[in-house]
């Protein structure tokens, strides 16, 4: 009995250390596999037969220990290591590792399964999947907007070389520092010309007045020939705030007069006489009396422009030209220049079709108040489909530290007309939260665009996955939208998965049902783009228990060798 019982023990040694090399086979064999986790065996005692149970002690002996003889051991658990494996890069933005304990869900022909494997690429239909061709599983998003909604789960796709539409601004976000401290503005550029003359049939010629045509005005009391001629096309090259702004034209006819000239000459500089209130000079501590726009008087044409620096005027000898007869020079002269602290900024909106509309936006101190000091813009575009650039202007205020604060008087909205075929006008709000009122004289004050939310028409030509799984699509407009967000599962217990082969997994009766969730939430992990999780087995660790396991067997081996030559000895007793 006991020899048989040490040759079976033996053998069952042996099957548990073949178990074992074969898990360590595997290992190794999968080192090089992406995401692979390894196995280990675990043993535990088999029950083992009982002689005697042992006895207590009594008064005269000590007690006895109880006596078994054990019958050997099983494989108690094939354990999964979950650890993390390394990660290495790749240059593909799709490959995708996961740092910490979430797994990958993927749909396959047979029902959803899990992987820690993220060499992933895009079909033929831009789907993401992995290399059996298994759908990356993530929630949607919103193609217009980019909100995800974490109720809808779906197959990832990245639609490269889809078109987006444009998109119109609505809202336009502003950020720089102004020098509350700096000149409040109290005047603006003035411009006058010549005086001008009416022809007239016989006797002096008079002052030139407001409803004096075109064709009948001179520069001089004497002069045969008029200043315009019946048909010429007048373009006028405005320069203001220090630079030239884009040109404009008007067509001269016989019943142009002199009014049109001047309104001509106001909408090219984009001269404002009534702000987005109604008022252009509202009673502001420190507002000075200044009435800007473009009069007559005395047969002298007078341009008064807005205030601030941004907005001072220039005439240069050639600023006015005439399609028949060259530059006309009215002897505009500039006798007084715009005064007041300013800034001024560029920058591009777009209407529902997608085409940029230029902006050009200059702010100016225009007064303090207490605990407050106030600023307007003053906007203008050459895109405004009126001759009148003009698009806009009012004010915002920042308290007694320079911060921004919202006033019940503040304007912020701008109103530009687009071609018939457009929707139009368009609205833009203005955004002047991140700007300050800190700033000091050497650096003056400066403004520029932060963002605006609208586009013109762009085709998505790559992306990117940011470590909450976000895929965010990148536009060739440098527009950039979430398309959808990959999943993260994680299980209570994921020793209790089942392997299903392709470095995948499925929920077991024990692994516990998956939490699947956006990336970084609930200790699923986060994710790597263009990276790879290599496989976690340890070579060295491995050959080590190799020799062990080896050493096992061929002890369990010798057992049974041994057992035999016992009975060979028993057999030989009776010859």
């Amino acid at each position: 009995m006991g020899l048989t019982s040490a040759m079976n023990t033996s053998l069952n040694g042996l099957q548990l250390n073949e178990t074992t090399i074969d898990v360590i086979g595997n290992n190794v064999a999968n080192a090089g596999t992406n995401g692979f986790k390894a196995s280990r065996t675990l043993f535990s005692t088999q029950l083992a037969r009982t002689y005697s149970v042992g006895s207590a002690p009594t008064s005269t002996n000590g007690g006895t220990n109880p006596r078994q003889i054990g019958l050997g051991a099983l494989n108690s658990a094939i354990q999964l290591d979950f650890t993390q494996g390394g990660i290495t890069n790749s240059t593909s933005p799709s490959d995708l590792a996961i740092q910490g304990d979430g797994f990958f869900k993927v749909e396959s022909p047979d029902g959803s399964v899990y992987t820690r494997n993220g060499n992933f690429t895009l079909n033929s239909d831009n789907k993401l999947v992995n290399s059996q061709g298994y759908f990356v599983q993530g929630f949607s998003a919103n193609f217009d907007t980019g909100v995800v909604d974490t109720r809808v789960k779906t197959d990832i796709e990245i639609p490269l070389g889809q078109l987006q539409s444009a998109a119109e601004t609505e809202n336009a976000v502003l950020k720089g520092a102004l020098f509350s401290g700096g000149e409040v503005a109290t005047q603006g550029a003035t411009v006058l010309s010549n005086v001008l003359f009416e022809g007239v049939s016989s006797g002096p010629r008079p002052n030139a007045a407001g409803t004096t045509k075109l064709v009948n005005l001179f520069a001089d009391a004497t002069t045969t020939s008029p200043l315009f001629q019946n048909g010429e096309v007048l373009t006028i090259t405005p320069r203001k705030g220090g630079s030239d702004i884009d040109q404009q034209t008007l067509t001269i006819d016989a019943n142009t007069d002199v009014d049109a000239l001047m309104l001509f000459f106001k909408e090219s500089f984009g001269i404002q006489t009534s702000g987005s209130s109604g008022d252009m000079t509202p009673d502001y501590t420190g507002t000075a009396s200044w009435t800007p726009g473009v009069t007559i008087s005395g047969g002298r044409i007078q341009i008064n422009g807005n205030m601030g620096t941004g907005n001072d005027l220039d005439w240069p000898t050639a600023s006015l030209q005439g399609s028949l007869g060259g530059t006309i020079n009215l002897g505009m002269t500039k006798t007084q220049a715009a005064d007041g602290e300013s800034a001024i900024s560029q920058f591009v909106v777009y209407d529902s079709l997608g085409q940029p509309v230029n902006v050009r936006l200059t702010t100016v101190l225009e007064s303090t108040e207490t605990n407050a000091t106030v600023f307007r813009f003053y906007a203008e575009s050459a895109d405004d489909e009126d001759r009148d650039i003009a698009i806009g202007n009012g004010i915002f205020k920042f308290d007694g530290s320079g911060k921004y604060f919202l006033s019940d008087d503040e304007r912020n909205t701008l109103s530009i007309d687009r071609p018939v075929n457009i929707d139009t006008p368009m609205t833009v709000t203005l955004d002047f939260s991140k700007l300050s009122g800190i700033s000091t004289a050497s650096a003056g004050s400066s403004i520029s665009l932060n963002s605006q939310d609208g586009s013109g028409p762009g085709t998505l030509t790559t992306f990117v996955i940011d470590e909450v799984g976000k895929v965010n699509g990148v536009f060739d407009n440098g527009v950039i939208k979430v398309l959808g967000q990959i999943i993260l599962a994680r299980f209570s217990n994921p020793q209790g998965l089942i392997q299903v082969g392709s470095d995948a997994y499925r929920v077991g009766i024990s692994s516990g049902l998956p939490s699947e969730n956006p990336p970084g939430q609930f200790g699923n992990g986060t994710i790597r783009s263009g990276a790879i999780e290599l496989s976690n087995t340890d070579i060295g660790r491995n050959l080590v228990d190799l020799i062990v396991a080896s050493t096992q067997y061929r002890g369990n081996a010798k057992v049974i060798s041994q057992v035999q030559q016992l009975t060979d000895e028993l057999l030989l007793l009776n010859r």
